[in-house]
């Protein structure tokens, strides 16, 4: 009975530390970066070639979780739906942070139109 008790103890510690590892790993910078450029290079790809300059996000060099999403009002809803086509095959805390993202560009949006 004890054997089978730590067992068990020992696969939930196990899955318990799974659990944490991705998690973490979700919020690596190089893990966000690498999403911000698919998600960007998607959004380049939908909207029309005139958008296409005014598409771009920088990485801060310092704050490595710090970056700097430059997009044309005009290209807003590209950027949208490439996000959106995108949550399901991210990390948990990755996608926490995109709709996060997708909050903040839509709350400045709202904004500009006041």
């Amino acid at each position: 009975m004890v054997k089978a008790l730590k067992e068990v103890t020992d696969k939930m510690l196990h899955k318990m530390s799974a659990d944490i590892n991705n998690l973490k790993e979700g919020l690596d910078p190089e893990n966000i970066a690498f999403w911000y450029k698919k998600v960007i290079q998607e959004t380049k790809e939908m909207a029309p070639p005139w958008l296409v300059d005014k598409i771009s996000v920088k990485q801060d060099p310092i704050l490595y979780l710090k970056f700097n999403l430059d997009i044309s009002k005009r290209a807003v809803r590209y950027l949208m739906v490439a996000i959106e086509n995108n949550l399901d095959d991210m990390p948990y805390t990755t996608r926490l942070y995109f709709l996060k993202v997708q909050e903040i560009v839509s709350h400045e949006m709202d904004k500009s139109l006041v």
